[in-house]
């Protein structure tokens, strides 16, 4: 963490009494401009380039930034600003998303590949510039084309103005830990042949705490992750799901853990023994050392909800570890083995959806009360027949996969980005047709007719006027098999105000919204086989990507995008590209 700076008004005596009335004006001026001169500008560079990274025994040329596994951790506080210059040194085209950071007015800065921005091409580069506006706690970054966020991506951590505490007990010291997946292969290679295929694409050889996968795995246990901790200390972890296709459980052995903010938002505090946290998502939890000094794992393993797919059932562990703990017996022999938590089984969606209702924000929420824009969204899989048997078609009974909204399955452009398109009047690269509902009503999570389970390729957008209130309805089907997307809007945090199993009853379910403290996200689970109801405010213009956070249904089609038109004013409006924008 960068030194916090100080200002040190003088305290010398002033000469009289209107030195004295000069003086109070002038620090009152100066109290006012604080929280204004306490922002501070943050330069760095990323040079994204392939690296030599041994994991599970091998070693793979893999593409990081700055040669780092993860990425740099970016620490800020509210208010700060960011310059990142991007220099590409990959074979790959590639982008950087700044994972829910708001980015008011500025979608140049948000970096979906073809949705805001064109990619940077090998030997290009891009700078992002974006101020933190009114949030704190934990986001991240990460590369947002293809499968590159496999291994680029890190932690961006905001705390609170200067002056400004927690709205908790202060931590002894703070970790971030990052969930990942790690393949024995590229993971460009693993996307490519799933896309010949148009099978799922092969699952991961481990997860990763921190880059690392953990005493379980081969070849891995010299490099485990260790938290050292002193015992009775409270600590801090700020634990992100940087997993491209899983959904995980989290434990500590023998320690509760205390959920204080999700996704940048704080929440009201409640103790849990497991977390449950879905690609995109961030959960900061507090955990007191209070157990005999020893080593405990921390372990993290599969929560899988879709029925007959194939997922990575290994455990990644690391180590939270007392200072005082023994060390190993006599002549150098190793410490004792640290104690595994008890983790859910794979399935256990009765735990995953207890730990998720916890949810609550710790005040009242501004939560839009009349609603101008009422969408239901279905999304799920699909199947695209095959004309004939072929190497092309190794989905099930010889289709492809495929996935969609409102059975649109998204496609992303290539001649120019959406938001490039859009600024420049460029005709043809997309439509505003985008449908509020399903073309077909349906018992969505039923037995559905197969005529349905092919969906439309397009790329069309849904226009929303300035400040217009909106609620989304999330509906999950049952078309190949249900299961929980984990939905992320981009340059929104948006209020989940309900969810539940089954189909969605507008007559039923509307009058239990919780419209008083629902959590703030900018990433959400659809319960699989259920719904999810998120409602927020089109504050922000420009186009803004809405997609599944499993990568392989984001390539497939699981996405869609807003077009927020500009309101009145400078401030309403989107501000002018960079010069340095990538062209396609």
């Amino acid at each position: 963490m960068e030194a916090a700076h100080h200002h040190k008004l003088s305290n010398r005596p002033w000469r009289s009494s209107a030195h004295s009335l000069l003086g109070l004006l002038f620090v009152v001026v100066i109290l006012s401009l604080a929280s204004f001169s306490d922002a501070e500008t943050h330069y760095h560079e990323f040079v994204i380039q392939a690296t030599p990274v041994k994991r599970l025994c091998r070693t793979h040329s893999t593409i990081t930034v700055n040669g780092q596994f993860p990425g740099p951790t970016l620490e800020v506080r509210d208010g700060d600003s960011l310059v990142i210059k991007a220099i590409n040194q990959a074979r790959y085209n590639i982008t950087l998303h700044w994972h829910g950071v708001r980015q008011l007015r500025n979608p140049w800065a948000d970096g979906p590949v073809y949705v805001t921005q064109c990619p940077i091409q090998p030997g290009a580069t891009y700078t992002y510039r974006f101020t933190i506006q009114n949030q704190e706690g934990t986001l991240w970054w990460h590369a947002h084309s293809q499968w590159l966020r496999a291994t680029v991506y890190g932690a961006l951590i905001i705390y609170p103005r200067l002056g400004k505490p927690y709205p908790f007990p202060m931590p002894k010291r703070e970790f971030p830990v990052l969930l990942g997946e790690w393949w024995d292969r590229n993971p460009m290679d693993v996307l490519k042949l799933a896309l010949f295929t148009g099978a799922a694409p092969n699952v991961s050889d481990a997860y990763t705490i921190n880059g690392q996968p953990g005493d379980l795995y081969r070849c891995s246990s010299k490099e485990t992750t260790v938290f050292p901790v002193g015992a009775g200390e409270t600590i801090l972890l700020r634990i992100i799901n940087a997993a491209l296709e899983q959904e995980l459980f989290f434990s500590v052995a023998n320690h509760m853990l205390t959920v204080v903010a999700a996704d940048a938002a704080y929440t009201k505090p409640f103790t849990t023994n497991v977390i449950m946290i879905s690609p995109g998502q961030t959960t900061n939890v507090l955990l007191t050392a209070n157990q005999a000094p020893g080593r405990y794992y921390m372990a993290a393993r599969a929560y899988q909800t879709a029925q007959n797919a194939a997922f990575d059932n290994t455990t990644t562990t690391a180590i939270l570890q007392y200072k005082s703990a023994p060390c190993g017996g006599k002549k150098g022999q190793p410490a004792s083995t640290p104690i595994l938590p008890s983790l859910p089984a794979f399935n256990d969606t009765a735990t995953a959806t207890a730990f998720t209702a916890q949810f609550r924000s710790p005040w009242k929420v501004k939560v839009p009360l009349q609603v101008d824009e009422n969408l239901f969204f279905t999304v799920g899989l699909g199947l695209i027949n095959c004309s004939r048997p072929s190497p092309r078609c190794q989905g099930p009974n010889g289709t492809r996969f495929t996935t969609s909204i409102n059975n649109v399955s998204f496609v992303l452009p290539r001649a120019n980005s959406l938001m490039q398109a859009y600024y420049q009047n460029m005709p043809g690269v997309f439509t505003t047709d985008f449908p509020p509902s399903p073309p077909i009503k349906f018992d969505y999570t039923g037995n559905v007719s197969r005529g349905l389970w092919q969906p439309v390729k397009a790329t069309k957008l849904y226009k929303l006027k300035y400040g217009s209130q909106v609620q989304i309805v999330m509906q999950d089907t049952s078309i190949v098999t249900t299961e929980d997307h984990p939905m992320h809007l981009h340059g929104y945090q948006f209020a989940v105000v309900g969810m539940g199993f089954g189909n969605f009853d507008a007559r039923r379910d509307t009058p239990k919204f919780n419209l008083v403290d629902p959590p703030m996200r900018n990433t959400i689970g659809t319960p699989p086989g259920g719904w999810v109801a998120i409602r927020f405010v089109a504050d922000n213009p420009g186009v803004w990507l809405m997609h599944c956070h499993l990568d392989s249904h984001l390539i497939w089609g699981l996405a869609m995008s807003f077009l927020v038109e500009n309101g009145v004013g400078e401030l309403q409006t989107v501000q002018p590209p960079p010069l340095d924008l990538p062209r396609c």
